[in-house]
């Protein structure tokens, strides 16, 4: 067995391809329409289905102008459920400056709090998204900064 992908659902699916693809750097693997349940899902992610676990973008029609719509529901705010994805990057740091020229809404910048070397972004969505470099495990792990 293996994990295939996570689902998110999402307002805007042009304005989330543009973030998943532009800003993360992950590449539209597939899109199907669904006209009749009035839905599109699009994977996006670093590889091949056949080899990684990918992200399934849901766009339900009509979110992203319907004036009442007010969002879905990020895992963190109360009630809490789920909290975030991770992607890994080489350098956290060198990811965040990045992140910070786009405007990309920062959660935790990587060396706030006790946690250095790690940071959260907000798609948008609103959906936590961890930045990790396995590189720095060891030292989180340990206590230590990076």
């Amino acid at each position: 067995m293996r994990m295939l992908h996570t689902m998110l659902r999402v307002a805007d699916l042009d304005r989330s391809l543009a973030f998943y693809t532009e800003v993360l750097g992950m590449t539209l693997l597939r899109r199907k329409d669904y006209p009749s349940g009035r839905f599109t899902l699009a994977f996006v992610g670093y590889g091949p289905e056949s080899e990684q676990t990918v992200l399934e973008l849901t766009h339900n029609y009509g979110t992203e102008s319907d004036e009442d719509f007010s969002g879905y529901h990020d895992g963190n705010s109360v009630p809490q459920g789920f909290g975030h994805i991770c992607v890994s990057v080489p350098d956290v740091y060198a990811a965040c400056a990045r992140f910070e020229e786009l405007g990309i809404e920062f959660v935790k910048r990587p060396d706030d709090g006790s946690m250095k070397g790690l940071a959260f972004i907000k798609d948008p969505d609103g959906y936590w998204i961890e930045i990790f470099s396995p590189t720095g495990l060891k030292n989180i792990i340990l206590g230590q900064s990076i």
